[in-house]
């Protein structure tokens, strides 16, 4: 379960688009921030996917991912060209093939190394879906997940969604605001498709021979599109962006990343609620979390990426970093899905977990203090747009240290606070951390 959003410059403050995802896993997969730096491969050569070879590129682009550890690909990232990409889980009517082949993480990230423009990545993506398939099960470590994937793809000047079930497609582009959620989006208007696509769903049955391919109608499943809100969760942020069309700035994406459906949320409450800002819970239904997310800030000079790398926006921090300055990541600690006390993702978790035992009152120790630091984060990265990659790396770097100095401070003042458990909560996520080996107080 995710949420991916885009504001062209049409649609911004400043005529600077600004892209948005959260993306939502499994509580205990650790996901991480990781840069790749440009590469030239020899001739003929293969790559490993999550499950399966493909042939490499001859050259590679440098690309910042926030990945799960375990896989090959990444729910969400950037290359050295200003290129972003998200994806979407999908459920449809047709089951997702459960051979291993390509995840939709892998087509993203593969997408991102070799391609230029979104019209580059489509054809990346599309070439990939096609020769090779998508499918294999999205979650590790007796977790399962299998389905179809739908992408939105932008840079500084042009944005795609792309929407797939099995090797069939279809594109829309984008002219102002669009988002996209765990459904399909595209009707019976789109810019681009596979050669078979009307033929494939009359074929399987989901649309009537006399109808017009409608894909979001014919092609939506019923019980995961609805039982997980997919289609509330968009309509949520679609209508906040296309409220503040012309308006939408780095601070709008980051707000709507962190929405909540009830200003008095409380994640202990519900067996059923399913945010844009997702907490995972008890039961069936909360089973996702949010456990990454990334804004990005498309100025076409030199893009700015905000990335929290840990869970839940509404309890982490968003830090800048840009392309030729993110090296330094490769020195972190890459997360499991056990706890350990080096992570980025880890060491945010206890203060996440910890959090949920008392949310306001806990989020309301350390939340002001927060935003003020990522206000001057923002503002700091803007006014470094033209400074050299040296000073701009220095500055990310700072700000990755502060943050982690800064939680662990935060992490004591909310276990001062007295907890407020409930039971079926409580049960759910001390089963989480007895999993991953954490303690919590």
């Amino acid at each position: 379960m995710c949420d991916t959003l885009i504001a062209t410059k049409l649609a911004t403050t400043n005529g600077i688009a600004v892209f948005g995802k959260n993306s939502d896993r499994p509580p205990n997969e650790g996901q991480h921030l990781v840069h790749f730096p440009a590469a030239d491969h020899t001739p003929g050569s293969k790559v490993k996917c999550t499950y399966i070879e493909i042939p490499q590129a001859a050259h590679t682009h440098a690309v910042f991912l926030s990945k799960p550890f375990w896989m090959w690909g990444a729910e969400m990232g950037a290359n050295e060209h200003g290129l972003v990409i998200g994806n979407e889980a999908i459920y449809s009517k047709v089951p997702a093939n459960k051979e291993p082949a390509l995840l939709g993480m892998d087509m993203l990230r593969a997408a991102l190394e070799r391609a230029i423009t979104p019209r580059e990545a489509m054809q990346v993506i599309i070439e990939l879906l096609e020769q090779f398939g998508q499918g294999g099960n999205c979650a590790a470590h007796g977790e399962s997940m299998y389905y179809h994937n739908s992408f939105l793809i932008a840079n500084a000047d042009d944005a795609w969604v792309l929407e797939t079930i099995d090797k069939q497609w279809a594109a829309k582009q984008v002219k102002d605001v669009y988002t996209i959620s765990n459904c399909l989006t595209i009707g019976n208007q789109y810019d681009l498709s596979s050669e078979n696509l009307v033929g494939f769903a009359k074929q399987k049955g989901v649309s009537k021979p006399q109808n017009e391919l409608h894909l979001a109608r014919d092609f939506n499943d019923f019980l995961y599109t609805n039982f997980g809100k997919g289609l509330t969760r968009r309509e949520t942020t679609f209508s906040a962006l296309d409220k503040q069309k012309g308006n939408v700035s780095i601070e709008t994406m980051m707000s709507t990343l962190r929405h909540h459906n009830d200003e008095n949320f409380d994640p202990r409450t519900s067996v059923a609620d399913q945010d844009v800002c997702m907490h995972a819970g008890f039961g069936p239904v909360r089973i996702s979390q949010s456990t990454a997310s990334l804004v990005a800030y498309m100025d076409k000079s030199n893009p700015i990426l905000f990335a929290t790398g840990t869970s839940a926006p509404c309890t982490s921090l968003f830090k800048p970093f840009w392309l030729d300055s993110a090296s330094f990541l490769t020195d972190e600690p890459a997360p499991t899905n056990l706890a350990d006390s080096n992570s980025l993702f880890w060491s945010h978790e206890r203060l996440h977990r910890a959090v949920l035992d008392n949310y306001h009152e806990r989020l309301a120790a350390y939340a002001p203090e927060r935003d003020e630091m990522e206000k001057r984060f923002i503002t700091g990265a803007l006014k470094l747009q033209s400074a050299s990659a040296q000073e701009r790396a220095e500055f990310s770097r700072a700000c990755f240290a502060e943050g982690r100095t800064a939680e662990a401070d935060w992490l004591k003042r909310v276990e001062a606070i007295p907890a407020r458990k409930s039971i079926l909560h409580s049960m759910a996520w001390n089963g989480f951390s007895q999993k991953a080996g954490l303690a919590v107080k």
